[in-house]
């Protein structure tokens, strides 16, 4: 009986805290070098010795005993940031709740707890602008200000630019001296990276690498008193596209004669004067498409070029395929398995009436099932037509 007692005594102590009399900061370090948790900024939690706020000091679902997982635990105690992060273009770390891409959780050298200087944190993801060899360089750009332009959480325009582009530009490069020569564009100053990269160029002005050739010989060429106007003066010259945009199924930018939705009339750095690369241009409208091919388990393809499979201007077939079914995907995948299921003409899908073809089995933006089927290959996915089996 006297040993129930005392365990029992030992228990309630241990739950009133009567046997750990350390704060939970110095218990911790006892086995945590301290010198891990101490610099010039200092997150409050890890400076107030809390160190059970984050974590679970016995045992835990999540990796480093942590009590919630990835951005559910900032949002414990930032919740207010939750809410204001959801709102218009997200950065994709804050969208999967990444938030120690670019924060550290204990502590820093740098405001906002950020892991490195701005550009540093920013490069850490965006390699391939960071590995470009610019002979003129945007100040902000120079100064690894990145800020200074876009916004690290969340913002109301395209590429988390902190202002719509224009306005973005006008409020450094407002002097009139560098208006003057802007004169008789669209609103006095025009679309300014319709002609000039914002981080850098190859020659002065920040001009982008390729020029629409009327825009390199004179701006009279398409501006001209009696030139034609939106889709038909860009016809003038590409009477192929026009054709393409007629097709059954048109691109509804391009069906609409919205080529300015797509490509810069002055200037860009990408091949068919488009203003962003295929992947960025497709996402700025097809997003939610993207995302989930991304985010299944086997997205498809793997270079996310849109362009190897769809046409995109307009096409005779759905989805704007530049090719038949069988013939797009026959491209890639010329090597058949011995246990290809047969497809062609003389195969009907009994469900539909249709030739069997590759999207029968397959979808081509990404599943959770290997070989991109749409259902399991063990049965879910036969027994949708050999039901006698």
């Amino acid at each position: 009986m006297k040993i129930r007692i005392g365990i029992l005594t030992l228990i309630i102590l241990l739950g009133a805290g009567g046997v750990v009399t350390a704060a939970p900061g110095k218990t911790c370090i006892s086995c945590h070098p301290q010198e891990d948790f101490t610099g010039k900024i200092v997150h409050k939690p890890v400076a107030r010795g809390q160190c059970s706020q984050c974590h679970n000091p016995h045992v835990a679902k999540y990796d480093n005993l942590l009590s919630h997982q990835g951005g559910a635990l900032c949002y414990s105690c930032h919740g207010e940031a939750r809410a204001a992060f959801s709102e218009g273009v997200q950065h994709q770390p804050v969208k999967e709740g990444r938030c120690l891409t670019c924060h550290s959780a204990h502590v820093s050298a740098e405001k906002g707890l950020l892991r490195g200087p701005v550009a540093d944190s920013c490069f850490s993801c965006h390699e391939d602008l960071a590995a470009r060899q610019y002979k003129v360089k945007h100040k902000p750009f120079a100064e690894g200000d990145c800020t200074a332009c876009h916004q690290p959480h969340h913002a109301d325009n395209f590429q988390l630019l902190k202002n719509d582009g224009d306005q973005l530009c006008l409020e450094c490069h407002s002097r009139p001296a560098s208006l003057a020569g802007h004169r008789g564009f669209p609103d006095e100053i025009g679309q300014c990276l319709s002609c000039h990269n914002p981080h850098g160029s190859a020659g002065k002005g920040l001009m982008r690498a390729a020029l629409h050739a009327p825009f390199a010989e004179g701006c009279t060429a398409c501006h001209g008193k009696d030139s034609a106007t939106g889709i038909d003066l860009c016809l003038g010259c590409h009477a192929e596209v026009g054709e393409q945009m007629r097709a059954p199924h048109s691109h509804m930018l391009a069906g609409e004669g919205a080529c300015v939705a797509c490509h810069s009339p002055h200037a860009a750095d990408v091949d068919g004067l488009l203003k962003a690369p295929y992947e960025q241009l497709c996402r700025s409208c097809h997003e939610a498409t993207i995302e989930r091919n991304r985010r299944s388990l086997h997205p498809h393809p793997e270079t996310e070029k849109c362009t190897d499979c769809h046409a995109p201007h307009g096409s005779p077939r759905l989805v704007m395929l530049n090719a038949d079914g069988n013939a797009v995907c026959s491209r890639c995948h010329e090597t058949q398995g011995k246990f290809s299921h047969p497809v062609g003409s003389e195969v009907i899908d009994h469900r539909t009436g249709q030739a069997m073809d590759c999207l029968t089995c397959h979808d081509p933006m990404g599943t959770e099932y290997r070989y991109h089927l749409k259902l399991s290959g063990k049965k879910a996915l036969c027994v949708q037509c050999h039901r006698s089996y």
